[in-house]
């Protein structure tokens, strides 16, 4: 039993590393804009008149996330003259995409959808791609600077980041400050909080990548060859260094399909909360006391749970038990507007969510070669996000067609939540355990 416990204590000791400080502050970068494109801005919307199917297809601004593997490999291998020199390859484009990102929410903040909707759905867009594409460099960062049994934790800090400035900061205290500011004041305040991320980003160190970097070619050989060569090393060497993977395909369909359940829900519950009848205040509360708990705990279990169990072991669980608690949100249906019941249903969503995306997010680490991190994780991070767009789209117009019926909706979206499970068993029959990979090993 003492020997259980110190191995327990030994998994979660990696967390007070100075790296992850870093990595959580650049979690908060990352979660900050979510629910000024999201959440929150489906309220906004709500409030202002607009239907279920149209807030549902307004996620379609934000396809910048989905897509954003398409310029991943000039993150990976374009200079910035002058920053690359002085801060790095990682820490030159965060400081260039912290700096957009601050102009582009102060832009969104300047909107009205009540007075000019297509200006909004402009400056959506811009922070989308903006943020999409600081997305690709922090995710770089993290797999760069941390070993791979170290991903487990490094998955849980950088989510433990993101719902601090996504759920925290730009969710909960943005629906306080929108309560009392209006809108339009309090993108502009939850702007300048990035200020901190770019301070990180002046302090963090450069990480060294494990594996062998491209070359770009001879310089004996003629300027038009070595652009040949550089175009090549960016933008297709990534994606054939993947290929050679076992089992690739399945691994690229089982990351598609994993977050159907949750893409369906999240773009519809804020909506729900306020059909319901529920007050500004009374979400920011219940999200940021009950769910942001939850969250972290969930979190913490499931970067130990990767360090102990594996990271399959923990893919598995943590679908099961996502799957299982959309049914409370139908339960919440039901219910109607009940506190209590409004707090489970968060409590259980945001507990199995956190611990589930650990093991998802640290998957994902695992399948990277630091030669090509930022085009590599961008690719399997922008099929996820693709999966939530599309069904976040169509999630509005699927509640129209069922009546308005909150309940039946939440229970079909507990059943495809279950999709990639049957994937995960097949990954876990034929190939190795990712965790099982020792430190600076290279990727299969």
């Amino acid at each position: 039993m003492a020997s259980d416990r110190s191995s327990w204590a030994s998994a979660a000791r990696v967390y007070l590393d100075r790296r992850m400080l870093i990595i959580l502050v650049f979690g908060f970068a990352s979660g900050l804009p979510a629910p000024l494109v999201y959440s929150n801005l489906s309220i906004w919307l709500t409030d202002a008149g607009f239907t279920r199917s149209s807030v549902g297809l307004f996620s379609l601004a934000t396809t910048a996330y989905a897509i954003n593997f398409l310029w991943a490999p000039l993150i990976d291998r374009l200079r910035l003259p002058g920053l690359t020199d002085r801060l790095g390859r990682r820490r030159g484009w965060a400081l260039v995409t912290q700096l957009a990102l601050m102009a582009a929410i102060v832009f969104l903040g300047l909107t009205d959808p009540a007075d000019d909707v297509a200006m909004v759905a402009l400056a959506c867009v811009f922070v989308a791609f903006v943020s999409a594409t600081q997305d690709i460099v922090i995710d770089a960062y993290r797999v760069d600077i941390l070993n791979p049994d170290e991903f487990g934790a490094g998955s849980a800090v950088a989510i433990w980041g993101w719902h601090i400035g996504g759920t925290l900061v730009g969710g909960a205290g943005g629906l306080y400050l929108a309560d009392s500011l209006g809108w339009n004041i309090t993108y502009m305040v939850l702007a300048c909080t990035l200020l901190i991320a770019v301070a990180a980003t002046l302090v963090a160190p450069e990480p060294t990548p494990r594996d062998p970097m491209p070359t770009g070619g001879d310089p004996t050989l003629t300027r038009a060859r070595r652009m040949a060569i550089w175009l090549r090393e960016a933008l297709i060497d990534p994606f054939t260094d993947f290929m050679r993977r076992d089992w690739w395909l399945m691994i690229l369909v089982f990351v598609f399909v994993f977050k159907f359940g949750d893409a369906l829900l999240g773009r519809m519950a804020f909506v729900f909360y306020r059909e319901l009848g529920f007050e500004l205040t009374e979400i920011a509360d219940v999200t940021k006391v009950f769910g942001l708990a939850a969250v972290c705990v969930g979190v913490f279990m499931g970067g130990v749970l990767v360090k102990r169990a594996g990271t399959f072991r923990a893919l598995l669980a943590g679908g099961l038990a996502a799957a299982a608690t959309n049914l409370a949100y139908a339960y919440l249906a039901t219910a109607g507007q009940d506190m209590s019941v409004f707090a489970l249903a968060v409590i259980a969503d945001n507990f199995t969510g956190g611990l589930a995306t650990v093991a998802f997010v640290a998957y994902l680490a695992s399948l990277c070669n630091t030669a090509y991190s930022a085009t590599q994780y961008a690719l399997l991070n922008s099929l996820g996000n693709l999966a939530r767009i599309w069904f976040a789209a169509s999630a509005g117009i699927i509640v129209d067609e069922l009546g308005g019926d909150w309940a039946l909706f939440f229970g079909i979206t507990a059943g495809i939540a279950l999709l990639g499970l049957p994937l995960l068993l097949v990954l876990i029959w034929v190939l190795p355990d990712p965790t099982a990979a020792e430190p600076g090993s290279e990727p299969a």
